[in-house]
């Protein structure tokens, strides 16, 4: 995945002066919007963005003109031409899909470091477009700035490499230079007669401002020492000024909300309102191939085609005899609920699309954000008849579209919190992040930035003098397997471990959750999607109710603040017990596998006897934890390596459990290698209810990502009929529910697990509808047992 970031506020400024003042037959100046279009569209061809953003001041003041009311009060005021094109190239970036971001006191700078950093942290390809060198500061590991060197069209791209090449110091010293050298252009004032070579060498030697004072005597000249000794104040605040905020709040990257999705009718009839053709045709070059839905030329044509002026109105739905066309039927059921009686007159293209097209990576026909009528029309056309051609009916018609009213409910029903107790947790962790912050601190005997990789790694590996076992191009590594190495040689590091822990769960969990809480109902109501996951499982988001932790102490104590609403007393959590074990075997028709599961046997423990040659009364709990990675293991087609991480053994070793567990269970091993043989013959896998995962990746010439594909293959056959499975389940019991007209209803799905709201005087039925339905949804040759808990408070339900 790419990301692509746009400092809005810089390339605009650059694109109005670059050119000279143009403007339309109505008099609208033009310049900016014709310099910042050909730029984008150079961006969007080059970088190939999945996401895109445009961030952008929201005025003058920030916290910054706060601190020091003279920060960029040398610049000259914004031209009244220049002024009356932004919120143009707003509704350019708009009608892109491009996402524009302003947040009143802080500057389009912060807003880009905060998407940046959490961007390039998650191992996204992230790209900043700016003229403003301040965003060098970001430069690490998937980061690059793309430098508008001369108006916006000559752009030099910067990573950690090339910046320390031609500046001598990290990218991350560039704040601890600007505070030495100040900067004209931001009227920061650094230190007087301080100049560039002197800030350099100063960094090169004593790496930020705060070691050059800590050791300001050994500082040489006399005349800087007494410059700096002068102006610490100063210089101090200047780096306050020069550095970047990367933890604006409530600014969270997420793919979903910054995904490029174009507006075609909206962009095309933009360009000619400002007399833009050039643009115009660039986009539609680029664009007609970048969403091409491999209709037939004639139609493929005939979608796209912007000069046309025939281009309707675009709707969300078209009627076509005896079936209306959706594009989203979830969002249509929750406007209008009385159409569940019709659901198979309805076709949900997105759905479609998605069947067809599971993986991201593949899924190269996506939807344009409008289509007018005629463009809906065939598109459904097209993709009900490739359903039908592709043997994907059945699932279409049988699993996912029945699963779309049972959804739509739990969304409008949602979940009940505990406020008060969420609030109280809130605190509680923050008072244990704050002990925990101050215990770091006197175990380090310094203050510092706990989340600065490269300030921990200087307290870990040079103050403390821990062994370094990992080495990145920017320093030390202190991620957290090279922590948890480290647990024993230094009580720092479990403090260090547990503050990443509860920070993780106080801003995701409790933070994240209560600003999610619906005012008038006291309840989230998550989202739940049944197009994003290629295996086929549901995901959830707003929040994302799927990973709320349970195998922790603290895990627990959140899910324990999900409460049952008015007029219920309980909720009841039913969970398939080792489903994809359990399709293993079945699907492997692995005797030995059967049999352990047909004697009800402890299929982990069975596994460490014939693993580890031992009788299955001595396996102890390590060996039954290593039997327990190793089945898991198999089903997501670990290696050695990986396994060897799991269980911190050597990978011989790991090699070796792995061996005998294929010798134990040959079945397994060759439905495993027939599966990744039939995936490489047809480019697919699938499941027992026929859901296809193609993985053309399967036959590359390159190791790695052949090794890649063919891991999802040996793991999508079994995920994926497990998603189907749930989902199957979910349709069963939720239609029983409402026949037999109980209160009682589902609340939750988180991926084997249903969660459901229960009265004390039905809980009896709700059971016995549980066990009918969910474990003979589908007849296997093991049973499919169902573990039922039932508890005040989701943790007391598990």
């Amino acid at each position: 995945m790419k990301f692509l970031i746009l400092d809005g506020s810089s390339l605009i400024y650059r694109a109005f002066y670059a050119l000279p003042l143009l403007h339309t037959a109505k008099g609208d100046y033009t310049n900016a919007i014709f310099g910042f279009s050909t730029m984008l569209v150079r961006l969007l061809k080059d970088f190939d963005p999945d996401c895109v953003c445009n961030c952008l001041d929201a005025s003058r003041k920030t916290f910054r003109t706060e601190l020091f009311p003279d920060y960029k009060a040398t610049r000259d005021k914004t031209p009244a031409e220049l002024l009356s094109q932004i919120e143009p190239i707003k509704e350019l970036c708009a009608s892109l899909g491009i996402k524009n971001i302003s947040i009143q006191n802080f500057e389009a700078d912060d807003l880009i470091g905060t998407l940046a950093v959490q961007a390039a942290d998650s191992e996204i390809d992230t790209a900043i477009v700016t003229g403003d060198r301040d965003s060098l500061q970001l430069l690490r590991k998937n980061l690059r700035v793309f430098f508008t060197k001369k108006g916006t069209q000559n752009l030099k791209v910067y990573n950690e490499e090339t910046f320390l090449e031609e500046f001598k110091f990290q990218p991350r010293q560039l704040i601890d230079f600007k505070a030495l050298q100040g900067d004209k252009s931001d009227n920061i004032p650094g230190i007087p007669t301080i100049g560039e070579k002197t800030a350099a060498n100063l960094l090169i030697s004593h790496d930020n401002l705060e070691n050059i004072f800590a050791n300001i005597n050994e500082i040489q000249p006399k005349k800087v020492r007494d410059k700096l000794i002068a102006f610490e104040d100063q210089a101090r605040l200047s780096k306050q000024l020069a550095t970047i905020n990367c933890h604006v709040p409530d600014l969270k990257f997420d793919p979903n909300e910054f995904k490029l999705q174009v507006d075609f009718s909206r962009l095309a009839e933009f360009c000619r309102r400002y007399e833009l053709n050039k643009p115009l045709k660039q986009f539609h070059d680029l664009f007609a191939f970048r969403l091409n839905f491999d209709l037939s030329q004639q139609n493929q044509a005939n979608l796209f085609d912007y000069e046309s002026e025939s281009t309707s109105e675009a709707v969300d739905s078209v009627q076509d005899e005896n079936i209306t066309y959706v594009r989203d039927l979830k969002s249509l059921l929750h406007r209008e609920p009385e159409i569940e009686s019709q659901l198979s007159n309805f076709f949900d293209i997105s759905l479609a699309n998605y069947l067809l097209y599971p993986d991201d990576s593949s899924r190269s026909k996506k939807i344009p954000e409008r289509l007018n009528s005629e463009q809906m029309l065939q598109l459904g056309r097209k993709l009900k008849s490739s359903l039908e051609s592709e043997n994907l009916v059945q699932l279409y018609e049988k699993i996912e579209l029945p699963l779309i009213p049972v959804l739509a409910r739990m969304e409008k029903i949602g979940v009940l919190v505990d406020k008060s107790q969420i609030r109280e947790k809130s605190l509680e962790i923050g008072k244990q992040i704050n002990e925990l912050i101050e215990e770091i601190y006197f175990l380090a005997d310094e203050k510092f930035n706990i989340n600065s990789t490269h300030q921990l790694g200087r307290i870990l590996f040079e103050k403390l003098q821990l062994p370094p076992t990992k080495k990145t191009k920017t320093g030390y590594s202190t991620d957290v397997e090279v922590l948890e190495s480290l647990k024993s040689q230094h009580p720092i590091i479990e403090k260090i471990l547990d503050y990443r822990m509860l920070t993780k769960m106080k801003s995701t969990y409790l933070d994240g959750i209560s600003a999610l809480i619906n005012p008038r109902t006291g309840r989230v109501h998550t989202k739940f999607h049944q197009t994003i996951a290629a295996t086929g499982r549901l995901s959830s988001s707003d929040p994302n109710l799927q990973n709320v932790p349970i195998r922790t102490e603290i895990g627990r104590s959140i899910r324990a603040l999900f409460i049952p609403g008015e007029n219920f007393d309980y909720l009841l959590s039913a969970d398939y017990s080792q489903i994809e074990l359990r399709l293993l075997a079945h699907m492997s028709s692995d005797e030995n596998f059967i049999r352990s599961f047909l004697s009800n046997e402890d299929i982990h423990a069975r596994t460490a006897a014939e693993v580890f040659n031992v009788k299955i009364e001595e396996v102890n709990s390590d060996l039954r934890r290593r039997a327990k990675a190793v089945n898991f293991g198999i089903v997501y087609g670990i290696s050695d390596y990986g396994l060897s991480k799991d269980l911190h053994i050597s990978r011989k070793e790991a090699g070796e459990y792995i061996s005998k567990f294929y010798e134990r269970y040959s079945g397994v091993k060759n439905f495993l290698d027939d599966t990744i043989a039939f995936a490489r013959e047809n480019g697919y896998t699938q499941t027992l209810f026929g859901r296809k995962r193609q993985l053309p990746a399967i036959s590359s010439p390159n190791f790695y990502t052949r090794s890649v594909a063919e891991r999802m293959a040996m793991n999508s056959p079994i995920q994926g009929t497990a998603a189907d499975i749930i989902k199957l389940a979910m349709i069963r019991v939720d239609d029983r529910l409402r026949r037999e007209n109980l209160q009682s209803r589902i609340i939750l799905q988180v991926h084997d697990e249903l969660v459901f709201e229960v009265t004390t005087d039905e809980i009896e039925s709700v059971e016995k509808i549980i066990h009918d339905e969910m474990e003979h949804v589908v007849e296997l040759k093991i049973p499919l047992p169902v573990d039922i808990h039932i508890g005040k408070n989701w943790a007391e339900a598990k």
